[in-house]
């Protein structure tokens, strides 16, 4: 078990490699294409496809880099990203969650019914859409902990009944609106520009202050670390992000010049938040060294001491009450809830996000990044076909081929650490 929390530690540490110690930026850019050369690729072949993405629809489309559409691509993409997270400590687990999609359907629901049909206050709506997706992700993880039924089985069967309390709860073929000031606002309406400015900074001197203060830490401690380059390098990388996002984001897009739009969707900094929340559970608490440790090995897991079906039940519950925020925001964007929410083909992109991103199915690797990454893989598909007028099987055939290939990606990956005793 001490093992596999090394080796998530390292592969968190950027450049450093084989827990051994790197003391210039050459040495530790070779520490890192060592890595790769091992099949420790992490989240590279994503961010290169988002990269070549990017280039082949900005050259195919010159709408496609407008400030306008970047916006309605972050906003499009909130959705699915926040779902994928979900789903990020239940394939740590090496566990699947197929009810996650109806489960936020089901929640968002359950929201847009108190708003609408009992005129009950937002936070009143939002606290039991929430609630209701903590209680199904119990009902699942016991199942699956408690009585042992595969969670492939507990989840699909999920999926289905889900769907049936949908259709009781409004109606076959029914719909709510939801045009709630607060909830429709969260995808629909923009922070002021100066706060968009004071956030991105305020981001960026709390990143630069963490990744100094654990950098002068480790040093003081004599423990294994990276140059201090490296870590300059990663500030400056995060700061170059956020600063070009924010100003673009902070400018005129309206078709409409009597009209301006310009801000940061409100849905932005929530996903922000929640990559920053979920990056901390994840790397730097127990609860977190214990869902890599149970992904790793169960039963060794088990033997050290930690109670594996109370992380798994745990990670169920996180990950349907996720399922639901991410059917709020689903909703804010749509102005409704349906049926149909959360159905369809929901769940396979947020699944196929999470593991173009860099999390593997086989369980014990992964990030919450790994869901950003791969959700903005998927909406900017979905983006740059809509506006290449491509039919809808293209895009189904682009984004099964992403998926297939990241699934080759870490198949081959997983083969090439186990030839040179990483994996």
């Amino acid at each position: 078990m001490t093992d596999t929390v090394n080796e998530r530690e390292a592969e968190e540490a950027g450049f450093a490699s084989d827990l051994t110690q790197s003391h210039t930026l050459g040495e530790s850019i070779q520490a890192y294409v060592n890595r790769v050369r091992g099949g420790e690729m992490g989240a590279l072949p994503s961010v290169l496809g988002l990269v070549v993405l990017f280039i082949v629809f900005g050259f195919a489309n010159d709408r496609f880099l407008s400030n306008l559409n970047m916006a309605n691509l972050l906003t499009q993409s909130g959705s699915i990203i926040i779902l994928a997270m979900a789903l990020v400590p239940v394939l740590l687990l090496g566990d699947i969650d197929l009810s996650a999609g109806v489960a936020g359907g089901v929640s968002a629901c359950v929201m847009g019914v108190l708003l609408v049909d009992h005129g009950q206050e937002w936070y009143v709506s939002v606290a039991a859409a929430l609630v209701t997706g903590a209680a199904i992700g119990l009902i699942i993880g016991a199942l699956v902990a408690k009585l042992g039924i595969p969670s492939f089985v507990v989840t699909l069967a999920f999926f289905l009944g889900l769907q049936g309390v949908t259709l009781k709860l409004i109606g076959e073929g029914g719909s709510v609106r939801v045009n709630q000031e607060v909830i429709s606002g969260i995808a629909n309406s923009n922070m002021d520009v100066l706060w968009g400015w004071i956030c991105a900074i305020a981001i960026i001197a709390a990143f630069a202050a963490l990744k100094l203060l654990q950098h002068r830490r480790k040093v003081s401690l004599g423990l294994q670390h990276q140059p201090v380059a490296v870590v300059v390098a990663q500030i400056v990388v995060v700061a170059a992000v956020l600063i070009g996002v924010t100003y673009v984001l902070n400018q005129n897009r309206s078709v409409n010049p009597n009209f301006p739009i310009e801000g940061i969707p409100y849905v932005i900094p929530m996903v922000i938040l929640l990559l920053i929340f979920w990056t901390f559970m994840l790397g730097r608490t127990t609860w977190g060294r214990h869902v890599y440790a149970v992904g790793g090995n169960s039963e060794a897991a088990r033997r050290a001491g930690i109670n594996v079906d109370r992380i798994r039940i745990s990670v169920f519950i996180i990950c349907s009450s996720m399922a639901a925020l991410s059917g709020i925001v689903a909703a804010s964007y749509g102005g409704k809830v349906s049926t149909s929410s959360g159905g369809g083909n929901v769940l396979l992109y947020a699944v196929g996000a999470a593991v173009i991103g860099g999390t593997s199915l086989f369980g014990g690797k992964g990030k919450a990044s790994d869901a950003v990454i791969g959700g903005l893989v998927i909406a900017t598909i979905a983006n740059g076909l809509g506006l290449l007028a491509q039919a809808s099987y293209i895009n189904f055939l682009v984004t099964g081929g992403v998926l297939l290939l990241a699934a080759s990606v870490d198949a081959i990956s997983r083969r090439r650490r186990s030839a040179t005793g990483l994996g």
